[in-house]
């Protein structure tokens, strides 16, 4: 199936200045909805996404439940909530936290993986513990997309160096390359079924 449907990045310690750098790396017509989910306090208010859109023109919104999945916009997920991707919309709950954590990365990421399929793209970045390991391999096993940040270049390393034990074959770069590669995936409104580069594409960057 050609053309990618949802782009999930995961992030914890650290993960305010690598989200920055991501989305800040965007162009303004990426058209693929980026999900963000942050590892943050329970009575987090919803600054995450205005700090974001300070670094990007693509419109950053923190997710209602029910909300419409739409193009060309950044998704941040509220605190103290799981964020489940249905088909069209997403789907907050209040289920027990997962490795602590709630929103977990895992239960995003493999809710992702089970509505697009290999036209999920899973990104990993700075983080403390090792959610988002087991979403990303699941996302790899249907098809889709792994990219992880190099632990080198994290604030914390322990998150992207158990994304990359799951998934031996993942895509690694610094966060500056990992917005480049993301910014490959073309400007093609995904509604459309196109991209400006192919899944084989992306995947053969891992090689070079």
């Amino acid at each position: 199936m050609d053309g990618y449907g949802l782009v999930v990045v995961g992030t914890s310690w650290g993960g305010l200045a690598a989200l920055r750098e991501l989305v800040g790396g965007l162009p303004d017509s990426f058209a693929v909805p980026l999900v963000l989910v942050q590892h943050r306090h329970r009575t987090s208010d919803g600054l995450l996404a205005r700090l974001l859109q300070d670094h990007t023109r693509l419109p950053v919104c923190e997710v209602d439940d029910k909300m419409p999945i739409a193009p060309g916009q950044v998704f941040v997920a509220p605190a103290d909530y799981h964020l489940l991707v249905d088909e069209g919309f997403f789907t907050l709950t209040t289920d027990a936290p997962v490795r602590y954590s709630r929103p977990s990365i895992d239960v995003t990421f493999t809710s992702a993986s089970d509505v697009f399929g290999e036209r999920t793209v899973g990104v990993v970045l700075t983080g403390a513990n090792a959610d988002g390991a087991e979403g990303l391999t699941r996302i790899t096993a249907r098809g889709g997309v792994a990219i992880v940040q190099d632990p080198a270049s994290a604030e914390s390393p322990t998150m992207p160096a158990a994304a990359i034990a799951a998934v031996p074959g993942a895509i690694v770069r610094p966060v500056g390359e990992i917005a480049s590669l993301l910014a490959s995936l073309g400007s093609t409104v995904v509604a459309r079924g196109h991209s400006a580069a192919s899944l084989d594409e992306l995947r053969s960057s891992r090689h070079r």
